[in-house]
Order: structure tokens, then sequence, then C-alpha cells
């Protein structure tokens, strides 16, 4: 059955519960992860190491019903380690194709950038198309096929940068930081008595949202309604970027229609069939953030894209 807008919300927040019995502090973590999921977007979380990036997208795969695939990126992966190969089987005597962890619908692609990027760069054809190709042969991977990426800060040690074509796949990149005072003594207060943080099955957690109320769900989202001063809000805010003189390269074209989808899912989020401009200004740093470039001199200053895209938020007047 097709939900509607209100079967949307109310889904969406069932979800956004069961996270948080999980993890405490990530909000806005979450409600972005459900943009992406309603938008058929692939998300990218950074995060200094123990801030919860790996439990958050572990616990919001856990309540959908998709098949879940976990890799672990390290120095030494391959891409066919990703992707799969064809292997010789002596008794049919022939190549036969071992499907790699990239055949799933909710890819967990954990510390992306701990690998170099000839690896991974073998997920840019899956993200972009949801197809591999293996030996000149194309291999569907689904309509619900969604990839989660975690990496940790680029001044870490041994984090190589995510190509700019890698970056711009990623329809949000969102900064996961520590967690406020209380909620550190509220974490500690729970799971203060083990080393490790229990597995999920500890917390009860059950399917919420399956793939015919996403594909419905989905469809609602693509048919939302789109005013011509919400397109030309957004349309401005992108070009806005582009003349900006902390930024060395502006947003492309393409990431119009990307904050224009995101805006349509945040707004079924909300139990809304229109888009407003809240939806628009909440999306903006998420969505453009990592596909701007600062110019040497904002770098040497020490300014970031989100605070430069802020600022280009508050400048470019909303309609009203």
């Amino acid at each position: 059955m097709t939900p509607d807008v209100t079967a949307v919300h109310a889904t969406a927040d069932a979800l956004r519960r069961q996270v948080e019995q999980v993890i405490m502090g990530h909000t806005e973590a979450v409600e972005l992860l459900l943009v992406a999921l309603l938008a058929r977007g692939h998300v990218l979380i950074e995060g200094v190491p123990g801030t919860g990036k790996t439990l958050l997208a572990q616990a919001f795969a856990r309540g959908l019903a998709l098949a879940f695939r976990r890799i672990q990126f390290t120095p030494d992966l391959m891409p066919g380690d990703i992707t799969g190969t064809h292997l010789f089987d002596f008794n049919t005597n022939r190549f036969v194709l071992r499907k790699g962890p990239v055949f799933t619908q909710f890819l967990l692609a954990d510390e992306i950038n701990r690998t170099p990027p000839k690896t991974q760069a073998a997920l840019l054809e899956a993200m972009q198309e949801r197809v591999v190709t293996i030996d000149g042969e194309a291999h569907p991977l689904g309509e619900a096929f969604m990839v989660v990426a975690t990496q940790n800060p680029l001044e870490q040690e041994g984090t190589y940068p995510l190509p700019e074509a890698q970056l711009d796949r990623f329809l949000l990149k969102i900064t996961v930081d520590y967690p406020t005072l209380e909620q550190e003594r509220a974490m500690v207060r729970i799971h203060g008595h083990q080393s490790a943080m229990p597995g999920l099955d500890a917390f009860g957690l059950k399917p919420v949202a399956g793939l015919d109320f996403l594909a419905g769900a989905r469809r609602i989202v693509a048919g939302l309604r789109l005013a011509d001063e919400m397109i030309d809000y957004i349309v401005g805010l992108v070009r806005a970027t582009r003349s900006h003189p902390a930024l060395l390269c502006g947003a492309s074209p393409r990431a119009c229609n990307m904050l224009a989808t995101a805006a349509r899912a945040r707004a079924a989020l909300n139990g809304r069939d229109f888009v407003i401009p809240d939806d628009v200004k909440q999306l903006a740093v998420p969505v453009l953030a990592h596909r701007v470039d600062l110019s040497p001199a904002a770098e040497i200053e020490g300014q970031s894209p989100a605070a430069v895209l802020a600022e280009v938020v508050e400048r470019v007047p909303a309609p009203r």
C-alpha cells in the first residue's frame, strides 16, 4: 500500500525513537539520515573515533527491514574485496561470481577514508548508478541500495582524502561531535559498567519500515510540491556560493537538484506536502559543505565551509 504524508511522518518518528534508544545526542544526525533515506541519497558521517558513528548507522539500519552488510575499510583492502570477483570452480569447470558485500540494500562503509583512493573508487558506480560492473558484466543492486559511510577527520594519521567525484556521490555530509555534558553523564550511567557497548539485540530493536513502505514513501517525496519561489531560492543559494570570496569553487548545478530533493524529504518527515524556506535553510550546509572548496586565504584564516555557507544562507533572502 502506498503511504501518505501522515504515514511517512509517523513511521519516521517510530524509527527515530528506536535509534534514540541506543545512542544519545545525535538527534540532528538521525533527522538527516531519514532525509537521505527518503531522498534515495547516500550519507557520509564524519567524527573522531568513539563518538558513535558506526553504532548510529547500525541502529538506523536495524529499524529497516533491509538487507545489511558492513565493510571495514583498511589500507590493504582491494576493490575486488568490495565488488566481488570471478573464481574458477573446479567442480563445474567454469568461472563463477563470488559477490562482494556491496551486493546488499543498506551498506555501512566503515572508516572509508582509511583505504587508498583506488579502493574508495570501487563504490563510485554503485553509488551513482546502483549497478556494479565486474569483468564487463553489469549487475544491478536494486533501487533500495543506500550507502552510509563513516570517516575520521583528515588530520588524523592514516587517512586518505576522498576524491571530489566520491564526495559528490553523497547527498549529505553529517558531522558528529562530542555529546553534551548531560548526555555524556547519561551514557556513562547506562553503559559505564562495561568496557564495550552491548549488541543491538540487547535493546530489542525491531524493523519499523520495509521495502514496500520505503518505495511508496519515496514516490510521495518525489511528487511533493516545489513552488517557483522555492526553486528560485534554492538556485539563488547555490549560485551565491560561486561568487563568495572565501570559496575557490562553489557548488555545481547538480547541487541544486540535491538540495531540492532533500528539502522535499524533510517536508514529508514533518508531515507536509509542500516545501518551506526552513527546509532549505536547515539542509543547505549538510548538502553543500562537501561540494565547495575554500580559497587558500580562507584556509589560512581558519574558516570552514560550514561557516561560509551559513553566511551565504544569512545573506540570500528567503521567500515570504
